[in-house]
């Protein structure tokens, strides 16, 4: 698939989700930009801003099956994963699927579960299968998780472990839609009788699989790549974070601006596409001193600092 084609249909699958979603369109964009980019996307937002209604659009508009998982204190892993189950008359154990088995899974409130419930994920979004009783089930293709978490609300809560942040891809918010999107919602809540806007299909599994490879052919210059390096060296060297970027957090936003660039109709990555993605792929993975928590510095403001002190390459056309 050209790259020209595959940013006609993205830009298609952002037009039919944003017609039923009321949300910022580089909200949705950064949620693409994960899903062509083969990662996971973590959402941080208070109740009630429509996290589960978009996952539901877009698994509906990329054509693909969703499955939507409440994460709860009492969770499993087996309630997750699946279980295998006896049979009574054929005197075998039968594997039942759990409901990570789609393509699309919606993981909501995942730190309202425990760390072994959350940990049963790691498998599955790092290599795309799952183990029960050490037998390998390999999951969908394409697989993509998105979880959702609340920023406020901290009591009964478990918070993510760094290996288990490190394998989202993105970690964006969707925010309060603007006074005319709120308006909006008000107009189709007090008409009842009109029918709520749908998502309809614009791809299917096929086209999905074929719109991820698109990036892999998508060009890096050594200027750009030298700049993606220095950006996730440099959060290591600052002295307000105790734990910079990993070499796969560098690989994550190496790979993000590529997709980026698809969604723009680019075979080429330019530092714009760096910069305008990496705070939504370096921001979580970061670590900051106990001193700067105290302090309540925030990762953004460091990461800004950070984006505003390395020198942006420049690339000649």
């Amino acid at each position: 698939m050209a790259v020209t084609d595959a940013a006609a249909e993205c830009t298609a699958v952002l037009d039919e989700v944003e017609s039923a979603v009321i949300t910022d369109r580089r909200f949705l964009r950064q949620v693409l930009t994960g899903i062509l980019g083969r990662g996971h996307v973590l959402l941080e937002d208070v109740p009630g801003v429509g996290k589960t209604l978009t996952a539901r659009s877009i698994a509906t508009a990329l054509g693909l099956d969703f499955s939507r998982v409440q994460f709860t204190p009492d969770l499993l892993p087996a309630d997750v994963t699946g279980t295998n189950i006896y049979d009574e008359r054929d005197g075998v154990f039968e594997f039942a699927e759990g409901p990570i088995f789609a393509n699309v899974v919606l993981a909501d409130e995942i730190n309202r579960a425990p760390p072994k419930t959350q940990a049963a994920l790691l498998e599955a979004m790092e290599e795309g299968q799952v183990t029960v009783d050490g037998e390998t089930h390999p999951l969908p293709e394409p697989f993509f998780v998105m979880a959702t978490q609340n920023p406020v609300e901290q009591e009964g809560t478990f918070s993510l472990p760094e290996a288990q942040l490190d394998r989202f891809m993105i970690k964006s918010n969707m925010g309060y839609p603007d006074r005319d999107g709120e308006l909006e919602l008000l107009d189709r809540r007090a008409d009842r009788t009109a029918q709520a806007p749908g998502v309809s299909p614009v791809l299917d599994h096929q086209r999905v699989t074929t719109l991820q490879e698109v990036p892999e052919t998508v060009t890096v210059e050594r200027p750009v790549r030298e700049y993606v390096v220095d950006l996730g060296r440099a959060t290591r060297n600052d002295e307000r974070v105790q734990v910079g970027v990993s070499p796969r957090g560098i690989q994550r936003l190496f790979e993000a601006a590529r997709a980026y660039a698809v969604i723009d109709g680019r075979d080429y990555v330019v530092p714009d596409d760096v910069k305008s993605i990496a705070p939504a792929v370096l921001g979580h993975r970061l670590v900051l001193t106990a001193e700067s928590s105290v302090r309540s510095v925030s990762k953004r403001a460091v990461l800004n600092e950070v984006l505003d002190r390395v020198p942006v390459p420049t690339i000649d056309d």
